[in-house]
């Protein structure tokens, strides 16, 4: 799984980019992501979303958590990450 986390202050960036990563993963915050994503899958995704960004103004961070991890992980308030349901298009 990949935690995408970015602050971005200008408006159309940040919907741009917000728009772009909800066709990776699940938004849990405003601005954070759950992406259960290939580690070749979040380089990519890393290259794409340098499309969004003004780098002197914007930060988009990337984190892999290994699956020992994303079982320890705690919430409150909200359910535990869960990869999407396996779907088939016909």
């Amino acid at each position: 799984m990949v935690i995408v986390v970015y602050d971005i202050p200008d408006d159309k960036r940040r919907t741009k980019l917000s728009n772009f990563l909800e066709g990776y993963g699940r938004r849990v915050q405003f601005s954070v992501f759950e992406c259960f994503i290939s580690l070749e899958e979040m380089r990519q995704l890393h290259e794409k979303v340098k499309k969004f960004v003004l780098p002197t103004e914007d930060n988009v961070r990337f984190y892999w958590i290994f699956a020992e991890a994303m079982s320890m992980t705690l919430t409150v308030g909200s359910e535990k990450p869960a990869p999407p349901p396996n779907f088939y298009v016909l």
